[in-house]
């Protein structure tokens, strides 16, 4: 079994036995056929390890807090599907070029109070961000959350992440891509991002 099989294992084990907020059970994988539709709409494929959480354990619905939203389409609940909210972020940066939204990093998670968790998907190793808005400066509003897709998962497995209150003091470095993905020049200053709510 590979180490990515092994990962996937874990994470359905675990997406079997815990529910995040909001959610009262685990929505079935997609088909083939909608990741397709998702990727036209995006203009992107998914990394490889995102796509097989899809199509393998469930649309959303598992993971940290508020857990992963659902692909393309909304549930009932209401939460936004990461495919629409990537769209409406693009959207939204063209009409306030000072809040600009990168190509191809996709919310895959909310925490609440505006916060996303996003997975690069440009990035060799689906680098995980977290978008942290609150700070009213775009500049300090993007950390790196996890390397890669896989450590994000694992950190949730694992009970590691810095969202959980073990980790209260951990503090996520600026994501250093963001001017370079977005034409802004660097800035020093800044905060650490707030605590999801």
């Amino acid at each position: 079994m590979t180490e990515n099989e092994q990962l996937l294992a874990r994470v359905a084990a675990k997406a079997r036995n815990t529910r995040p907020w909001g959610w009262a059970s685990l929505p079935e994988p997609l088909d083939g056929a909608t990741l397709s539709r998702a990727e036209a709409a995006l203009g992107f494929a998914l990394p490889p390890l995102l796509a097989e959480l899809y199509l393998r354990i469930g649309d959303g619905g598992f993971g940290p807090e508020y857990g992963l939203l659902p692909l393309l389409d909304s549930p009932p609940s209401g939460e936004p599907a990461a495919v629409p909210q990537y769209l409406a972020n693009r959207e939204e940066a063209l009409k306030d070029p000072d809040w600009p939204w990168p190509e191809g990093v996709l919310p895959i998670s909310h925490w609440g109070c505006a916060m996303y968790a996003c997975v690069d998907c440009r990035s060799p190793q689906a680098t995980v961000l977290l978008f942290e808005p609150n700070s009213g400066d775009v500049d300090h509003a993007w950390f790196v959350d996890a390397p890669s897709l896989a450590d994000w998962l694992r950190a949730w497995a694992d009970g590691t992440g810095w969202y959980e209150e073990a980790n209260e003091g951990m503090e996520l470095a600026r994501w250093a891509g963001f001017p370079i993905r977005t034409s802004r020049r660097p800035t020093t200053t800044g905060a650490t991002p707030a605590r999801a709510s």
